[in-house]
């Protein structure tokens, strides 16, 4: 069932990009964008809240931002229904199940609200534009690049990601099992194990321990997730076990700063924030039909510049840098 999962995801991620037939007519000026991340809890969030409400300032409209306690697709269903009775013009939705939020985007998008993902992908025919922050392969290639240089390319290492069913994740997951596959240069490395924190600090913690306990000679932890990763570092730091064991991933650089300065951690990062602001550029301009979401739509994104939509609907913010004590200083979350 697993494998059949992962298949269906695939097939959704090289669906064309829908452009909604049933949606109200173009925008005349700014309107109300709805977000939906995956958790209300989560900084990362936060900080890209931040980014969208300087975008609000600059062109109009508004950006509201609600979210659930818990990292669901019940949980997103709930708030995707609030949102179309508030009449929001655009979802902009970080997707906890890329399939099983779908019906009710759909339903959305029948009802005149337009639908773009952000952070993590929904499936492409419930949306218009997916905003990422990075190129999902390269962030792949760059966690188990910097996985290699922490290890000196060799040794067992586990990945904790975030929860079964995250889009982002799995792909990651995939793309790094694939390098680990038909690369030469990592055949000393071995994964041993998937893990899941299920966005949650507590169970971050109490499975990074039982990695390393479970695994005696392991000497890495890719962690993909941006709650995991700190949480993590302070487990294992607790048990005496950081540094023994290296860190690596996705997180707020701030949050793991001691870490990287001591060596025992890596960071992949990129400017969160500006993650929000592009996504509130670009609700905008598909709310007055600048953009539809085909391949080689164009558009002005403010202070980022010019835009252009890529292949199936997917907009790529720009690259992500392996945040290290070299580099730590650019780093403002």
């Amino acid at each position: 069932m697993k494998s059949l999962g992962l298949a269906l995801l695939a097939t959704a991620a090289f669906l064309a990009p829908t452009t909604f037939a049933t949606a109200d007519e173009c925008a005349k000026e700014p309107v109300t964008v709805g977000f939906l991340p995956k958790l209300d809890t989560d900084p990362y969030f936060k900080a890209a809240q931040l980014g969208a409400e300087e975008a609000a300032r600059e062109i109009g409209g508004k950006a509201i931002q609600v979210a659930p306690s818990q990292a669901t697709a019940d949980a997103q269903i709930e708030f995707i229904n609030s949102l179309v009775s508030q009449q929001v013009g655009v979802i902009a939705i970080s997707g906890n199940d890329a399939n099983a939020v779908a019906p009710a985007l759909k339903r959305a998008a029948k009802q005149g609200v337009r639908i773009i993902s952000y952070d993590s992908d929904v499936a492409a025919d419930a949306r218009s534009i997916f905003v990422n922050q990075a190129l999902g392969s390269s962030l792949a290639e760059m966690m188990l690049e910097s996985a290699f240089n922490l290890t000196g390319g060799e040794g067992e290492f586990a990945i904790l990601s975030s929860t079964p069913t995250a889009t982002n994740q799995n792909a990651w997951i995939e793309l790094i099992k694939g390098k680990l596959a038909g690369d030469a240069k990592f055949a000393k490395m071995k994964l041993v194990q998937v893990a899941y924190g299920e966005e949650s600090e507590q169970v971050n913690q109490q499975q990074a321990l039982a990695l390393v306990q479970a695994f005696p000679n392991l000497k890495a932890i890719i962690v993909p997730a941006g709650i995991g990763l700190p949480a993590a570092a302070r487990a294992l730091e607790e048990a005496g076990m950081i540094g023994k064991v290296k860190l690596t991933g996705l997180a707020p650089a701030t949050l793991i700063a001691k870490y990287i300065k001591d060596g025992a951690a890596q960071d992949i990062w990129w400017n969160v924030s500006d993650l929000g602001y592009l996504t509130y550029q670009t609700a905008q301009a598909l709310a007055q039909c600048k953009i539809t979401g085909k391949d080689g739509d164009k558009f002005s994104a403010g202070r980022l510049g010019e835009y252009t939509i890529g292949a199936k609907g997917e907009l790529i913010l720009g690259p992500a840098k392996i945040v290290t004590p070299d580099n730590l200083a650019e780093f403002k979350f």
